[in-house]
């Protein structure tokens, strides 16, 4: 999931990004208010985290904006006042949870999976499966029949962004927008790269492959009995 990080400070906004693409997130940053406001009218974000104190705009204002767009991304907000008045400010400005800073990472993470989960359309499960393919989206163990697969960072976001779509034609271009980030290079072949990756990984001798090719459209992830039923 592609995840819009607003924080003015450089050092917090790099830490905090490098523990989120552990996490298997993809990551812009927006170092302002402006700038956040801009990358979330270009881009669709499965969820911002967005700081209160911000130059130019503060995270209220961006917040209200994107509210006022008709935009209803979770949106994760981080402050440094541990007031209830500053809280009911920022849940009254459209922000689906508050977190006072400093935070625990781990803390941060449980909040962001919850609004992520709130934000969705059902509501998503802890747990997927798709065929004979298990993902537990807490503790990121994925198994095939019971056999565990050990997946990179990058493998997984791309694993779940596809079981969260069994069946479906995932582009090439919802792949780019939700599992990398802005540095994504649209001439390179790195999205090939990590479906085969994850073809060999989770695929063993004799079984069906779960990924399958669509030419000229993109990749379909789910039993092919029931894909091409």
């Amino acid at each position: 999931m592609r995840i819009l990080l607003v924080e003015d400070e450089p050092h917090a906004a790099l830490l905090l990004a490098k523990g989120l693409r552990e996490q298997s997130f993809a990551v812009d940053i927006a170092g302002d208010g402006a700038a956040a406001v801009r990358q979330t009218a270009e881009t669709a974000y499965d969820a911002v985290i967005l700081d209160v104190m911000l130059p130019v705009r503060d995270g209220l204002s961006v917040c209200r904006q994107i509210r006022a767009r008709g935009e209803h991304t979770p949106i994760l907000m981080l402050t440094a006042v541990d007031a209830v008045e500053s809280r009911i400010q920022g849940l009254d400005s459209g922000a689906d949870d508050y977190l006072t800073k400093p935070f625990d990472f781990g803390e941060l993470l449980a909040r962001l999976r919850a609004v992520i989960r709130r934000g969705s359309r059902p509501i998503a499960p802890e747990q997927l499966t798709v065929g004979a393919v298990t993902i537990d989206t807490m503790t990121r163990r994925v198994t095939r029949d019971g056999r565990d697969i050990h997946l990179t960072a990058r493998e997984y976001a791309l694993l779940e962004f596809f079981a969260r779509r069994p069946g479906a034609v995932v582009t090439r271009t919802e792949m780019a927008e939700h599992v990398w980030d802005e540095t994504y290079d649209a001439f390179s072949n790195v999205i090939d790269v990590y479906v085969q990756r994850l073809r060999r990984k989770l695929d063993g001798p004799g079984e069906a492959s779960l990924i399958l090719t669509r030419r000229g459209e993109g990749y379909v992830f789910g039993d092919p009995q029931a894909v091409h039923r």
